[in-house]
């Protein structure tokens, strides 16, 4: 199953080649994470078993801007896309903790630590992570040359 952005660049069917209804998708902007989101992952994990969860970020992320611009700039959007941003920041934050400046690693701290936040956040999938059934695979994906890049993994996925 993946757990994407929103963005209508990052269509995970055709970034995999895969046929409509041949798996699983959940997409928000800036792939965040609610209880809907957990929901419907962990229902691909019990009922679906699924055997792998791939957290799909890529560069030029409009929630990963509007978060830097709100920290930076002071750019706070309103309505439900502060909700968004809010989300986002924890990624950011540690990022610069770590010494990360460019846009697209902070792109890609945001797949990691979602990646992470599954596992944390969720039984069901900390569960099939422990017990070997489900592994977890962060990927960016970069828009110009259509390249995915594995970032994190957690669990077993498989060898390459």
């Amino acid at each position: 199953m993946v757990f994407g952005c929103a963005d209508s660049r990052v269509a995970a069917e055709i970034i995999f080649d895969q046929g409509l209804g041949d798996m699983f998708v959940v997409r928000t902007a800036g792939h965040v994470l609610d209880s809907a989101v957990l929901g419907s992952i962990e229902y691909a994990v019990t009922v679906l078993n699924v055997p792998l969860i791939v957290v799909l970020g890529h560069d030029s992320c409009g929630a990963v801007k509007a978060t830097l611009a709100a920290l930076d700039d002071g750019a706070v959007p309103g309505g439900y896309v502060l909700d968004i941003v809010e989300r986002v920041t924890p990624s950011i934050l540690l990022g610069r903790k770590e010494g990360l400046t460019r846009v697209d690693e902070f792109e890609a701290r945001h797949v990691t630590e979602t990646a992470k936040q599954l596992v944390s956040r969720s039984k069901a999938i900390s569960d099939g992570v422990a017990s070997g059934t489900l592994a977890i695979a962060g990927v960016t994906y970069h828009l110009a040359d259509g390249r995915a890049c594995l970032r994190e993994s957690v669990g077993d996925i498989g060898a390459g």
